[in-house]
């Protein structure tokens, strides 16, 4: 089977998650968590295969960004104190939109719940027109999937201008605040899907799991929703690390935490997810990329926020430099992480078909961000949000370093010096300590880390009222300062070193989400047998590469099949050895499954002339060759990006009788 024809039949390929799944979990690439005493929603373990695919997705990652980037590496710690994610925003700001059931006490995700009912009363609209059959079909194959689903679809025809409606607050569905779900929901008479009651209006309930650090339990801490506030605390150390270079980049790969209230569509929404995240420190000035024209020609599906807001949801296809160069991607440095994210997810077996960047909302975007696209995929749940890619501007390192009154900057030395007017604050510090005592540290600090603008504030409250008045954490009372204890000035001076909070470029990566759309991109089935499902794995993240197989249990062929297990293990390339007594169809078969890319098979001429037969999983071609031959061409394909025709031009073309042999 040729690749052209390969990709044609799994192009034709009709798609069953409840077929995948089945496999997914029947093989143990994960499972529900504490499965024995009900589980607990949102909480998964990998099995073995769940594990090394994961494990070689993170290897990847690490290879394409860390190692081609020259990225610093921090492993830091979850639990993450109050006052940490209090200066964030994440104390105050990191919720989503519930809403409950007064009579049941039932909670619903307001977006979900809106997202849910219009596109059930879209496809109920759709069978009554005629153009599905059933639009309750999906809804009984998968009922046992998602708990708060609707549950029975009615065809209804709806008037056209309520379709084009119902489409247009779907396209919009991430850019709607608490309220404006609130009016949808009572505009469109949404409430519990099941029993058809009321829900009270949507509340917003904080994702991060609150635990006590130390036996006294009085310092509060969080099980940390993301990795990104460790990098930004280490950023000095960083950057000294760095000889003070910059731009540089950081990046974190570990778990994070998130309460979700519904968790549903297995490992797409979790409550602990393994993250990879990169901040990339550069100058507010000067925001190009010194690679940039390697990746500017790539074409990539777009849809900007303009797009969205006139509710459609068609992408606009162009490259990464024309995006950049209009000005719908807001830099050159976002635009290269663009790029680069596209590339890393389609060398582990993203489908680019299934594959867009959308721009956040205006309503949707952190207030401190410049600009953020989500690297979506498509899958059966819909378009899936894997990776963020965000301007996050000076934001997290202003406000930690505001907070502990550590500069966080990066100084530049200057080839020409430049005037620099600015606000100046002097301290008469022999007062301080006669009029504050021991608080007269606290005092000082707080008045030498004020910023610009609110220098020029108490400037102006000291000329209006003679003093300034401040208050200041940890001190008792309002502080009053005269003129006698401080001058405020504006003045001009020559510096030699320029001194500027870098800002951040944040690609953000959800390891579990990225997974699972590869295992439906990669999922298809032979056209020959429905049942012969095959997970298409790119060999780089396949769990295991090789089924040894020899052709029977007779004992001659067991000292090849340890040479070449010797060899194998040496060569440091994952294998499995299959001597079941079942036929070799049946064994490739369910190592298909299992998404093996290669199969070796050791027969009795082995024995004769140290030959083996080598397999490819998805076209089913075989070749034969000696062992050496074999394993330089597994090693070649599987870790030096080279093709299989390539790999195997000097390998002779094997017909096997065996391989639609299942009995």
């Amino acid at each position: 089977m040729s690749v052209e024809e390969v990709q044609k039949n799994r192009a034709a390929s009709v798609f069953n998650r409840e077929q995948l799944e089945s496999i997914l979990r029947g093989r143990f690439f994960y499972a529900p968590a504490f499965d024995s005493y009900g589980g607990v929603s949102g909480l998964y373990d990998y099995g073995p295969p769940g594990c090394a695919f994961q494990a070689n997705v993170v290897d990847a990652w690490r290879k394409h960004f860390i190692l081609e980037e020259d990225m610093l590496e921090v492993d830091c710690t979850m639990l993450t104190p109050y006052e940490v994610l209090k200066t964030s925003g994440h104390v105050d700001k990191f919720s989503d939109w519930m809403c409950r059931d007064l009579k049941t006490g039932e909670i619903f995700r307001a977006d979900h719940l809106v997202e849910e009912v219009l596109e059930a009363r879209l496809k109920g609209d759709k069978e009554a027109r005629g153009i599905v059959e059933d639009a309750n079909a999906e809804v009984d194959a998968d009922k046992k999937k998602r708990k708060k689903k609707v549950k029975q679809i009615k065809a209804i025809k709806l008037d056209d201008d309520v379709v084009e409606e119902y489409e247009s607050v779907l396209a919009k569905i991430d850019g709607y605040s608490g309220e404006q779900l609130g009016e949808l929901m009572v505009k469109y008479d949404i409430g519990n899907p099941v029993t058809g009651e009321p829900l009270e209006p949507p509340k917003a309930f904080n994702l991060m799991f609150e635990t006590a650090i130390g036996p006294s339990g009085q310092l509060k801490g969080y099980l940390r929703p993301e990795t990104a506030q460790g990098q930004f605390l280490n950023f000095n150390k960083l950057l000294e690390f760095n000889n003070s270079k910059t731009p540089f980049a950081s990046a974190s790969i570990g778990k994070s935490f998130r309460n979700e209230i519904s968790p549903r569509a297995g490992l797409l929404r979790v409550r602990e997810f393994l993250m990879a995240e990169i901040e990339h420190f550069v100058d507010p000035l000067d925001k190009s990329h010194p690679k940039f024209d390697e990746v500017k020609d790539i074409k990539l599906a777009f849809l900007p926020r303009d797009v969205q807001e006139a509710g459609k949801t068609e992408p606009i296809v162009t490259t990464v430099g024309e995006a950049v160069n209009s000005k719908m991607v807001d830099n050159e440095t976002l635009g290269y992480f663009i790029a680069r994210i596209y590339l890393f997810l389609i060398k582990i077996g993203v489908d680019k078909t299934k594959l867009r960047f959308r721009q956040h909302m205006a309503n949707e975007m952190a207030h401190y961000a410049a600009d953020c696209w989500d690297g979506e995929l498509q899958t059966s749940y819909g378009w899936i949000e894997c990776v963020g890619c965000a301007d996050r501007s000076a934001y997290d390192l202003t406000v930690h370093s505001k907070k502990t009154k550590e500069k966080m900057v990066v100084r530049q030395k200057l080839d020409t010096p430049i005037e620099v007017t600015k606000w100046e604050i002097d301290l008469t510090k022999k007062l301080f300590g006669p009029k504050f005592r021991k608080d007269a540290p606290k005092v000082e600090a707080f008045l030498l880390n004020l910023s610009q603008e609110e220098l020029e504030a108490k400037s102006e409250e000291l000329k209006r009222n003679g003093k300034i008045v401040i208050e200041v954490e940890g001190v008792e009372g309002a502080a009053e300062l005269d003129d006698k204890f401080i001058t405020i000035e504006k003045r001009t001076k020559v510096e030699h070193v320029r001194e500027y909070v870098p800002n951040v470029i944040e690609p953000s990566f959800g390891i579990g989400r990225i997974i699972y759309s590869v295992f439906e991109h990669s999922y298809w089935n032979r056209p020959e047998d429905a049942a012969r499902g095959v997970l298409s794995f790119p060999p780089l993240v396949a769990p295991s590469k090789v089924l040894l197989v020899p052709l029977s249990n007779h004992k001659d062929l067991q000292p090849v099949t340890k040479e070449v297990s010797k060899i194998l293990r040496k060569e440091q390339i994952p294998f499995k050895v299959d001597d079941s007594g079942v036929s070799i169809g049946k064994r490739y078969a369910r190592n298909d499954e299992l998404g093996t890319p290669f199969g070796v098979t050791i027969d009795f001429e082995s024995v004769r002339d140290n030959s083996v037969t080598l397999r490819e999983r998805d076209s089913t071609k075989q070749v034969r060759g000696s062992i050496e031959e074999i394993i330089k061409a597994i090693r070649d394909i599987t870790y030096n990006g080279v093709s299989w025709d390539e790999g195997t031009k000097n390998l002779k073309p094997f017909v096997s009788q065996t391989e639609n042999d299942n009995e």
